[in-house]
């Protein structure tokens, strides 16, 4: 007989408190492709792999360590997702999405979603960090198909403000006090894994969108589905394709996110506490 999805997060959040040496992490950290880095900031860390966890999947991709990472950011206990699993793996949106619902039953408010993205606004260039203030899903589905638990949240969630605004207006404090240039925009979810044609970019640019990728959404959905308080911010690792003449790699991807996930460490250490006290 299936397990409860509810038993299951239940589970796992069990064993990561367990695992979690007395601390309560009270912010939670999502890293995409080539922003391992962040994890470097993390004081006093204990790591679990994600083939330790009840329930948990792990990821096939370079650049997604799989582990969970429970330290201190900035004075703040938090837990750090270094690697995701992704839609495209193969996975279901139930699998690549249990860990935000474990997140929340461990008491968790506060979600910091990163990733690497392709530029479809054509002043973001490699190198270039925006943070999410509303999505387009184009995945094809949505991780709260199917029967729904109201232990977890409504039926029919509202979206108006998936990303919460004054988390973003406390990440632009933050780039100003570091002086980064912290953009705004659109992101846009695809299924993946093959890249967009430029075809496909042009439409989507018609459609509103200023970055596109292949994660993100899911988590964020399903976080206020849970109410927790999202900040999203995408890492612009390649412009979009047809927009230059150069073809698109995962070894770009892999380099841009790496030089600039230096940037991105520092603006997410000193911006865990302001947006944990926010929303306390």
């Amino acid at each position: 007989m299936p397990i409860p999805l509810y038993d299951k997060a239940s589970e796992a959040a069990r064993y990561v408190l367990a695992q979690a040496q007395g601390r309560v992490p009270r912010a939670a950290v999502v890293l995409g492709s080539g922003l391992g880095s962040v994890a470097d900031a993390i004081n006093d860390a204990v790591e679990i792999p994600y083939n330790e966890i009840p329930h948990f999947v792990t990821s096939t991709v370079q650049g997604h360590d799989g582990k969970l990472i429970i330290g201190s950011c900035d004075g703040v206990d938090v837990v750090l997702m270094k690697g995701r699993v992704h839609f495209y793996e193969g996975y279901s949106m139930e699998e690549v999405t249990l860990p935000v619902r474990v997140f929340s039953l461990m008491g968790i408010q506060t979600l910091v979603l990163t990733n690497a993205a392709g530029g479809t606004a054509l002043h973001l260039k490699p190198g270039s960090l925006m943070a999410i203030t509303d999505h387009i899903n184009m995945m094809g589905e949505n991780p709260l198909q199917g029967p729904n638990d109201e232990r977890f949240g409504p039926r029919f969630p509202d979206l108006t403000a998936v990303y919460t605004r004054a988390y973003v207006e406390a990440a632009h404090e933050v780039a100003r006090e570091i002086g980064v240039v912290l953009s705004e925009g659109v992101y846009m979810a695809l299924r993946g894994p093959s890249y967009e044609t430029p075809a496909e970019i042009r439409m989507m640019r018609k459609l509103g969108a200023d970055a596109v990728g292949m994660s993100t959404v899911p988590e964020a959905i399903v976080a206020r589905h849970c109410g927790m308080s999202v900040f999203a911010i995408s890492c612009i690792t390649n412009v979009a394709a047809g927009l230059t003449a150069s073809e698109i790699s995962h070894n770009e991807v892999m380099e841009v996110g790496e030089r600039a996930g230096k940037q991105l460490a520092e603006l997410i250490v000193r911006l865990i506490s302001r947006l944990v006290s926010a929303n306390s």
